[in-house]
């Protein structure tokens, strides 16, 4: 977790979570636990099909809240929002979804 957010980047076309997931999201796991909510937000990459990306950014955000259902997160703590630049521009930065304690 950097700067109170943890980032999980997709490969092209993917969405994947990575196998480390886990370990990624403890911090998370444990805020929860001490009362907070957790904030996912997906990105989309502006290069190829816009409606396509947009699609896939929504799939990789759910594969993430997915991850923390698994974890234990009650899925009244998990909000999915959309960030306000949606479009985070073209590679790995735009495939990409954060996961933040509110």
């Amino acid at each position: 977790m950097e700067g109170g957010v943890v980032s999980f980047f997709f490969a092209t076309g993917k969405s994947d979570v990575a196998a480390d997931a886990d370990k990624a999201l403890a911090e998370v796991v444990a805020g929860v636990k001490a009362g907070k909510k957790v904030q996912v937000s997906g990105f989309v990459d502006s290069t190829g099909d816009a409606a396509q990306n947009a699609e896939l950014a929504k799939q990789r955000a759910f594969a993430v809240r997915d991850q923390l259902k698994a974890l234990g997160i009650a899925e009244d703590k998990i909000d999915l929002k959309e960030p306000k630049n949606i479009d985070a521009g073209a590679g790995a930065q735009a495939r990409r979804v954060e996961v933040s304690l509110v």
